[in-house]
């Protein structure tokens, strides 16, 4: 059944996914369908997007009934889902205002601009430059391509958008070495996730802030896999008693539907006036109000709770595991945004975790990540640890 459409794929799709030979039909809550009726249990939840599962009854209902009512308007116009959501994010965060998109890579666009625009406007004309880390990852078009510090993303786009420096992550030294008065903002991932669940170590985000204070240069927090409860927190920054001056949200916000969100403070946001930014889809009527329904699914559920709580207790299945088996030399995360570092390859792991019913994802060649719904299971993560011990000991 599977082999047609793959074929057919093959000849009208282009081939920038290396896709696995598995097409999928059907979803409920942390369970995939593929179209011959095996099960899988999904620990990478469409990278960080499906927090709540698949196929939630409450989501499908919400989203039938706003398509009937209304689906698209123009921007030109206000719609109530769009001002409530806008208002449910702000009451969870710093931020002031809302830009509604439709992706991470959209978001992270805005804040480019919203940063050089701020500074232009402020008569700083010669702040344009935006420092980012290495190993990061912010998007794929060109400008969010330009800022992500990984070459293998690079190769073959040049010339790549100029303005953008890179630092290593973690090395407060070299961030203060490049911070001068042509640098417009900061930006970081408070966890980089594609770069291989690289957590910041102690005060190194507060010192990026004291640097950013220090030479009038704002902060942007790329929350776009680490916000909405992946790591424990709503928000990822709260871990660290940070706040930036900018903040950008994708994937999780509404549960798969596309959306992206930058946010700002009053002071900064005040630079974006008509005509400054714009975009067709943002915030249309039908993605704002799932998103406003995952918000309030989230907060009845306890939903960032469980996060912290099975988050918990799957990083320390890991860690038992470590000590079970030499090719595992680290274990780091927050929350359900947890990876393990090998000395091996990890690709061959992830084919084998797929064979048995297990989606997991690796990362920078030997790091095995863990993206499950924020609503998994003891049992479920109990049967892929049990997988993983039988694998390794086979390794």
């Amino acid at each position: 059944m599977i082999k047609p459409y793959i074929e057919q794929a093959d000849q009208a799709l282009m081939k920038t996914y290396a896709r696995f030979p598995i097409l999928f039909v059907k979803g409920s809550g942390c369970n995939l369908w593929d179209a011959d009726g095996k099960v899988y249990i999904d620990f990478l939840s469409g990278i960080a997007v499906c927090n709540l599962g698949h196929g939630h009854p409450v989501l499908a209902q919400m989203i039938s009934q706003q398509a009937m009512n209304l689906v698209h308007v123009s921007n030109l116009f206000y719609t109530v889902p769009q001002i409530e959501l806008a208002q449910k994010l702000i009451q969870k965060c710093f931020a002031d205002r809302v830009f509604f998109c439709n992706s991470g890579a959209e978001a992270n666009e805005a804040a480019f601009k919203l940063a050089r625009k701020y500074f232009f406007d402020s008569g700083d004309t010669g702040r344009n430059v935006i420092i980012s880390a290495n190993q990061s990852f912010h998007g794929r078009t060109y400008a969010t391509m330009s800022a992500t510090g990984q070459k293998k993303i690079q190769k073959g786009f040049a010339p790549l958008t100029p303005g953008f420096k890179f630092v290593p992550f973690n090395d407060i030294d070299a961030l203060e070495r490049v911070l001068d008065k042509t640098v417009c903002a900061v930006m970081i991932e408070p966890i980089q996730g594609e770069g291989g669940i690289i957590c910041p170590s102690d005060n190194y985000l507060s010192q990026v802030r004291e640097l950013c204070d220090k030479n009038g240069s704002l902060l942007i927090f790329d929350e776009i896999q680490t916000g909405m409860g992946r790591t424990g927190k709503m928000f990822a920054y709260e871990h660290f008693n940070v706040t930036p001056d900018i903040m950008t949200l994708a994937k999780a916000l509404a549960n798969g539907f596309p959306i992206g969100a930058m946010l700002a403070t009053d002071k900064v946001a005040a630079a974006f006036g008509p005509g400054a930014h714009a975009t067709t889809f943002g915030g249309t009527p039908v993605v704002t109000s799932t998103a406003c329904c995952v918000l309030d699914i989230m907060e009845r559920h306890q939903i960032v709770q469980n996060s912290t709580n099975l988050g918990n207790y799957f990083k320390e299945k890991l860690i038992a595991l470590k000590e079970k088996h030499d090719c595992i030399c680290d274990v780091r995360g927050y929350g359900l945004m947890l990876g393990i570092q090998l000395t091996i390859k990890g690709a061959p792991i992830v084919q084998q975790c797929l064979e048995k019913g297990f989606i997991i994802n690796c990362v920078q060649d030997n790091i095995l990540r863990f993206l499950p719904p924020l609503v998994i299971q003891k049992d479920e993560i109990d049967a892929l640890i049990d997988c993983l011990d039988f694998i390794l000991r086979e390794v």
